[in-house]
């Protein structure tokens, strides 16, 4: 395919994946349970936290973060006593564990406390066409007050050359102002076209085959490369292609 089947390619699998359906096999509907600005963001961070592995058990785990919170995560998170936070030390999801989500309360609380909230703390760093550097930044906002070392380990740095996967599709789902319905847009002081694409193994190896993608590793270095090709195809909404890659990948085996 020549650059513009590519494109016209690319933008036909959006369409299809792109939409009401693909809510239901996706971590991205927890955030959609809530009405509220902070229940939205905590909830999509905490989801998009443990988002590796079985989907399904992404999931059912990420509902039930919820539920150990009270379904009231903004409230949980801002008021939570040492005994509540008690009560998630059974929660497991590989290798984050009760602990890890009681050091991210805390850190999610101090965000909110001192920094003006998750939003602000992202906004503040951001740069024209990329928000790897707040991302570098939040993490250590996040664990600047007391942790457990383990717990660092959840939340990737792309400055210590990471694709930062996951918190790069908790991005996509916070700014993306989507029409279709399935990424949330609630922060408007990020402009889409600073957002990268969530490189995973499906969608890396997609790029790959589609010739958009060379690097064989999937590192901060892969997904520069795999961004500067998407942005020449859409430069003011680029992660929209992640639908397509994605889809490729995991319902068409592509």
């Amino acid at each position: 395919m020549n650059q513009k089947e590519l494109k016209e390619f690319l933008d036909e699998k959006v369409i299809q994946y792109n939409n009401q359906d693909f809510i239901e096999s996706d971590p991205v509907q927890i955030p959609h349970l809530f009405s509220q600005k902070e229940d939205i963001e905590i909830a999509g961070f905490l989801s998009a936290s443990i988002a590796w592995g079985n989907r399904k058990m992404i999931i059912k785990n990420s509902h039930k973060m919820m539920e150990l919170m009270g379904n009231t995560p903004y409230d949980f998170v801002m008021s939570h006593s040492e005994d509540n936070l008690a009560d998630l030390e059974n929660f497991v999801h590989r290798t984050f564990n009760g602990k890890d989500f009681g050091g991210f309360i805390k850190g999610l609380q101090h965000i909110y406390k001192n920094h003006n909230g998750l939003e602000a703390v992202f906004a503040k760093n951001q740069e024209k066409d990329s928000l790897q550097k707040s991302i570098s930044e939040f993490k250590k906002i996040f664990f600047e007050i007391d942790h457990l070392a383990r717990t660092q380990k959840h939340i990737s740095d792309p400055l210590n050359n990471s694709a930062a996967k996951r918190i790069n599709m908790y991005l996509r789902w916070m700014v993306r102002q989507d029409t279709k319905g399935v990424d949330l847009g609630i922060w408007k002081t990020i402009s889409a076209s600073a957002l990268s694409c969530p490189l995973d193994v499906h969608s890396g190896n997609v790029a790959r085959k589609l010739g958009i993608l060379s690097r064989k590793q999937n590192d901060a270095k892969a997904l520069l490369e795999l961004d500067t090709q998407l942005r020449k195809m859409d430069a003011a909404d680029p992660v929209k292609y992640d639908f397509a890659l994605f889809g490729l990948g995991v319902f068409e085996g592509f």
